[in-house]
């Protein structure tokens, strides 16, 4: 256990990270518990009127987290911005407007390189806000507007390094983010046209339609036909399964890989005479040609051992998906 701040770490009967991790647990509650959301329901109002830029700003590990928010809200949609405290100073001031949001990141609140800039801001006619963990600070005397993050102690031994005030700050930050998306209503296609690469790009970008198995290979047979006479299908076709439509291309049912092992478990070689309108499943998974790929992969894990599902378009079967498909892409 912490003893004092000359001891290491260690417990012989606790884990160092089992308490540390009930430390963290700790001091987020005594944030949670502590916020005035008030002050930060008047930051959310001006962050969504906000008609230029929303900057942020800090020194340090405060940078750090500034970067990562700015970032976040871009991939949002927002106009954010990023810029290096000591930027401002040497000429990046010159694209800061009256109609810009200037947001300073501070555990002290006494950081010099940013209350350097507050009279050049004042200049401007920026809003200025400032995010601080102490009160009645420098910072947030000179601010339009300011917000408390309360934090008990830094998760650091010595109460010295950085880590709870920057995790309190990236959770200011990051619900500050997720609320404004809200408050401007984005929605999944504003988000995916932001991410067009990468595994999230493809969770917002990549249909069923992109993916699924159509046209001759797809394994079809009808509700009359013996299992024997296609069988061959089941194997050629390589969708572990036969769907079983109608003439006008309605999907009447599903017979796969696994339902003719337990078929022939059960009743042996006479199985093969059987007709597959007696052996299929007549109400099959489906999914829709317009869903995001991801989407049926959540459709399909919410169902055991689902791993091909038809596919539907205006009510006609149009597809297979496979569980392999999907994966294969990454998502």
């Amino acid at each position: 256990m912490r003893k004092d701040n000359k001891t290491p770490m260690h417990s012989t009967q606790t884990p160092v990270l089992q308490e540390l991790f009930e430390l963290q647990r700790q001091y987020t509650n005594f944030f949670f518990d502590r916020l005035d959301l008030e002050q930060v329901e008047k930051v959310l109002r001006v962050c969504v009127d906000c008609e230029g830029l929303i900057v942020l700003t800090g020194v340090g590990k405060s940078g750090i987290v500034a970067e990562k928010i700015a970032m976040t809200l871009m991939s949002m949609g927002n106009r954010a911005l990023y810029l290096p405290a000591a930027n401002f100073l040497h000429g990046d001031i010159g694209g800061i407007s009256s109609e810009d949001v200037v947001i300073f990141l501070s555990k002290s609140g006494e950081t010099a390189e940013l209350i350097n800039v507050t009279p050049h801001l004042r200049r401007k006619k920026s809003k200025i806000i400032t995010v601080t963990s102490t009160t009645d600070s420098s910072l947030a005397r000179v601010a339009d507007l300011s917000v408390y993050l309360p934090v008990e102690k830094e998760l650091c031994a010595f109460d010295l390094a950085p880590t709870t005030s920057t995790a309190v700050q990236l959770l200011f930050g990051d619900l500050l983010a997720v609320a404004i998306g809200d408050e401007k209503g984005v929605s999944l296609e504003d988000y995916a046209e932001n991410h067009p690469a990468g595994a999230i790009g493809k969770k917002v970008t990549l249909f069923v339609r992109d993916l699924m198995r159509k046209g001759d290979d797809l394994p079809i047979c009808s509700f009359d036909d013996r299992l024997v006479d296609v069988i061959v299908l089941l194997s050629d076709k390589r969708c572990g399964c036969l769907v079983i439509t109608s003439k006008e291309n309605n999907l009447l049912g599903i017979f796969t890989d696994g339902d003719l092992r337990r078929a022939l478990q059960k009743e042996g070689p006479q199985v093969l005479e059987k007709k597959m309108g007696d052996l299929m499943n007549p109400t099959p998974l489906s999914v829709a040609s317009g869903d995001l790929a991801h989407q049926a992969m959540q459709k399909m894990q919410s169902t055991r051992y689902v791993m091909v599902a038809p596919v539907i378009e205006k009510e006609k079967f149009v597809g297979l998906i496979r569980m392999h498909d999907i994966v294969h892409e990454g998502i």
